[in-house]
């Protein structure tokens, strides 16, 4: 067994399937320039800092709202916000990936 080819873990063969099966499939992956990691991070720092100003505008409304269905909607506009800037950063970075 000392001439064999080392043993691959599980992780290691499922993610040669993923590969061999996106090759078939016609999807290619290619490294990110710098140009390409340099935007990501500033897409992410930028939405990162919306989504902290969110937090905290939502966090300095709450004490103030007694009312129990003010306090769920002001908690459903929290959480519509939060997904929408999640989504405009996760759009912005796949175009960023792929600029097709």
């Amino acid at each position: 067994m000392s001439t064999d080819k080392p043993l691959k873990s599980a992780l290691e063969l499922a993610m040669e399937r993923l590969k061999k099966s996106d090759e078939a499939a016609g999807i290619s992956t290619a490294p990110l320039t710098e140009q390409q990691k340099t935007a990501i991070a500033e897409v992410r720092n930028f939405y990162e800092a919306k989504l902290a100003e969110q937090d905290v505008l939502y966090r300095s409304k709450l004490p103030r709202v007694a009312d129990l269905s003010e306090r769920e909607a002001l908690e459903q506009e929290f959480r519509r916000d939060r997904e929408r800037l999640a989504s405009e950063r996760d759009s912005k970075i796949e175009k960023i990936r792929n600029p097709r």
